[in-house]
């Protein structure tokens, strides 16, 4: 029988929802404020879409204003009920590496994990509890994005600080973008072009890359925050920790503040001066602006790096990945990327690489003798629903 699943994805100053049969998308909303006013833009599979303007308070209370439209809008009623309704979930700890049926020890634990994470988790927090009020009786789900990356073994998992601390703190390398990598495994196993040795490059205004051996993850970037790895859209990626302490200290930030500064100030916007948007960045570069130039240059040289590294760790690899928003539709970065990789045994075929997808949901853009370069599209959501589907068929 058919399950409709209700997907969340609340940011600081958004909220975006969609409702899927299954893993079809029925229709979305998207609520944020024009000029002072929380509106609602709604759209149907078809594309037909319109506004609703009336009558929203607080942006905390967007799930409930959900709940309305999709009545109104006849998705739901009194014969058709949520199977499920879902959050993904970016926090540290053993705990949150796990897919959970929010029950009162899961809120615990992210009323725990609050204070852990003040930047990253109040947000989706809030919105699990409110999501429990305007739904009584549904299940809401927290789905994991570092769940993929727990079969690596303690060495990818640990920093060099005593192990005991680590373990009682939590304090590990626990990865992300995991539903995204776990969609692309899931894909390149069902098209069979799934390598031994591949090496997935997650490209979007956050960025990872990662190892993926046999299936499995082996390493990646992302450590114990989303912070640690590749320079992103405003995350600085690899920082010496004394640096962070000297940045602190110059701009006379407490600890909440210099972690919002690196998420929020750095990566691409703070070396640029000008954005963090990748688009942007590649016009200021093209008009000759310096430190456009250096933020691209960055970040192309911090991506070969990253994969040079994940290819050490496997001791080689046997085909190359982009995916996420600037990999799946950036082939000047690509190509720039892989201009670099020839040791590698990579070489990118200008002309498929300038094609990219297309129509499709993956291309080899690799020229001939190359190994396989793929562009693929990655599906969080519907990864989410398997997953989904998964712990309520557990629980049955």
């Amino acid at each position: 029988m058919d399950k409709l699943f209700l997907v969340t994805n609340p940011g600081s100053s958004s909220r975006k929802y969609a409702l899927y049969r299954d893993d079809e998308l029925l229709c979305s909303l998207h609520f944020e404020t024009e000029d002072k006013a929380l509106i609602c833009t709604f759209r149907r599979a078809d594309g037909t879409r319109k506004k609703f303007t009336e009558g929203f308070k607080r942006i905390g209370d967007t799930i409930r204003y959900t709940r309305d439209i999709l009545d109104k809008e006849g998705y739901l009623g009194a014969s058709v009920k949520l199977a499920a309704i879902l959050a993904r979930i970016v926090a540290t700890g053993e705990f949150f590496a796990e897919d959970h049926i929010i029950d009162d020890e899961c809120l615990r634990r992210l009323d725990d994990e609050k204070r852990r994470a003040p930047l990253h988790v109040p947000v989706i927090a809030a919105e699990i509890e409110e999501c429990v009020k305007a739904f009584p009786g549904t299940p809401v789900i927290t789905i994991s994005d570092s769940h993929f990356h727990h079969t690596r073994d303690d060495v990818h998992k640990y920093y060099a600080i005593d192990t005991e601390l680590a373990d009682r703190a939590e304090i590990k390398r626990y990865g992300y973008h995991g539903l995204s990598m776990g969609a692309v495994r899931n894909y390149m196993r069902d098209h069979d072009i799934l390598a031994p040795r591949v090496v997935a490059c997650h490209l979007g205004s956050g960025a990872s890359v990662t190892a993926i051996k046999d299936g499995y993850s082996y390493d990646t970037t992302m450590g114990y925050t989303p912070l640690e790895g590749l320079m992103m859209a405003t995350r600085c990626g690899d920082l010496d920790p004394a640096a962070m302490i000297a940045i602190q200290r110059e701009m006379g930030f407490n600890e909440e503040a210099v972690e919002e500064y690196l998420n929020r100030q750095c990566g691409l916007l703070g070396v640029s001066g000008e954005t963090g948007d990748m688009r942007e960045i590649l016009d200021l570069r093209a008009d000759g602006i310096p430190r456009a130039k250096l933020a691209y240059n960055m970040y192309i040289y911090r991506v070969q790096r990253a994969i040079g590294e994940m290819t050490a760790s496997m001791h080689g690899i046997d085909a190359l990945v982009f995916t996420a928003t600037i990999g799946e539709r950036n082939a000047e970065i690509r190509r720039d990327i892989v201009a670099g990789l020839a040791y590698l045994g990579l070489q990118m075929d200008d002309s498929k690489n300038d094609d990219g997808l297309s129509e499709h949901q993956h291309a080899n853009v690799a020229a001939d003798g190359s190994l396989p370069i793929y562009v693929i599209q990655t599906n969080e959501t519907d990864a989410m629903i398997q997953r989904a589907k998964l712990l309520l068929g557990q629980a049955a």
